[in-house]
């Protein structure tokens, strides 16, 4: 490798990093395909299992409470470490594949909780799977979206994040629908005598396991990053200071207020966007089961439950598989509008989604709400960080990124601590209030995009 007079490079020069194809963009995030599949596995079946292993429906919250938290300290932490790191396998992959192997593992052992009785308490064994599951996609996504920032110049970024859009909602439908989809083949959905959770859901958790570290390990040996000398060229860094500047580090407080202020201006979309969804991912089964099945409060075993359980994994495939087609049509939509009009759109019609829920009692209809809800959760998981990716230094990438998910966790900590509260306070105990209150939550969202500065600052 040359060595390079960084000093002598010029402004112009952040423009050198060269087109990739669009394979290359799509091997990049190619991982959080299987990554999102175990995600949608867990956001679609944990409050399932752990309501088979005891868990009342308004203590669910706070099982998940955990991960949000892990997330705001692992994710700056990632992020840091793996901004200043340099392997032969490079700077973000292997913080990648160690999370994947982590996530693999719990997601193999969170459906058999049971029988780590010796160990522990099933309902803790499992939430303690819950815990690490969740903490490990944390390590994954991080570094996944801050790999995109790093490899993709500014005219490839809305294509860069939408492609990773449309790769986690692929994965999101197969994920979703897989404990459905087994249960159509033959395998049993409710759980047999001594056992607490159905084999369908097991089974999912296995292949979801496998499928993470296939798609993980293809991104970790068809992605090649830049070398630290090139990457400090397509960015404009220069190495000689930045060596300086990690001899003198700054602490995490004064980085946190020296962030980009566009940062804090996303924040306020952020918390609507992650409240709304955080009621949905953890109240749509008792909600469903209850408002359409008709079951009581209590029940987390029957026939009718487990149905629910299932056609609420259908529904979660619905809105993935919406966001992934979305994804597709984002770039054009943007070069014709702008992102902040293509994202507030997107923000109404998954808060109308999810307000016309409670107004329906036929199953089927509910694809089309949950077709709206998929047009916001694509513009949720390319948007901000595409916008926020052209106002970070590029030697900052992954700290910024990683700060920048206390807007994720955040809400989501502030959504599981109260969403039992609110639901026997203003819904006597209807889960589906909760997601009559996200509706509106992301229609809110959808106005405070409008604070939201996306010009590039140079």
């Amino acid at each position: 490798m040359k060595k390079i007079n960084i000093n002598k490079l010029s402004m112009s020069n952040k423009s050198l990093k060269p087109d990739l194809s669009f394979w290359q963009i799509w091997n990049l995030s190619f991982g959080f395909l299987g990554v999102q599949f175990g995600f949608a596995l867990q956001n679609g079946n944990v409050s399932r299992i752990l309501q088979a292993l005891g868990a009342d429906v308004h203590d669910l919250g706070y099982f998940w409470l955990a991960a949000p938290i892990a997330g705001i300290i692992i994710q700056p932490i990632i992020g840091g470490a793996s901004d200043s790191t340099w392997t032969k396998l490079g700077r973000r992959i292997p913080f990648i594949v160690g999370g994947a192997i982590a996530a693999t593992a719990a997601m193999f052992l969170m459906p058999n909780s049971e029988f780590f009785v010796a160990l522990m308490p099933p309902m803790l064994f499992g939430a303690t799977m819950l815990l690490i599951m969740d903490a490990s996609f944390n390590v994954t996504f991080q570094p996944f979206r801050a790999l995109v920032g790093d490899m993709v110049n500014d005219k490839q970024r809305d294509l860069g994040y939408s492609v990773q859009s449309f790769l986690i909602n692929t994965g999101a439908v197969i994920g979703s629908a897989l404990p459905f989809i087994l249960t159509m083949i033959g395998v049993a959905n409710e759980p047999a005598e001594g056992q607490k959770v159905a084999d369908s859901v097991v089974w999912s958790f296995y292949i979801g396991g496998a499928t993470l570290m296939i798609t993980v390990l293809w991104t970790a040996l068809r992605t090649k990053e830049y070398p630290p000398e090139e990457y400090a060229e397509y960015n404009n860094i220069d190495l000689e200071a930045k060596k300086t500047d990690t001899e003198n580090k700054d602490s995490f407080f004064k980085t946190l207020l020296s962030s980009p202020k566009v940062m804090f201006q996303l924040a306020a979309v952020q918390l609507c966007s992650w409240v709304a969804f955080y009621f949905m991912w953890v109240y749509s089964t008792p909600a469903i089961a209850q408002h359409i099945w008709h079951t009581e409060p209590g029940d987390s075993t029957s026939a009718a439950f487990n149905e629910a359980g299932n056609w609420v994994g259908l529904m979660f495939a619905m809105y993935s598989l919406a966001a992934a087609l979305f994804s597709v049509a984002m770039p054009s939509l943007i070069k014709a509008t702008n992102r902040k009009t293509v994202y507030a759109g997107a923000l109404i019609l998954g808060g109308l989604g999810l307000l016309s829920i409670e107004m329906i009692q036929d199953k089927y209809l509910l694809f089309a709400s949950m077709a709206g809800v998929g047009i916001a959760w694509a513009a949720i998981l390319a948007m901000p960080f595409s916008i926020l990716s052209e106002n970070l230094p590029a030697e900052k990438m992954g700290i910024y990124m990683g700060i920048f998910n206390v807007t994720i966790a955040g809400p989501q900590i502030f959504a599981g601590l109260f969403g039992g509260t609110i639901a026997s306070t203003f819904f006597n105990g209807n889960a589906v209030g909760l997601l009559t209150m996200a509706g509106i939550v992301l229609i809110i969202g959808a106005f405070c995009v409008s604070l939201v500065s996306d010009q590039k600052k140079d």
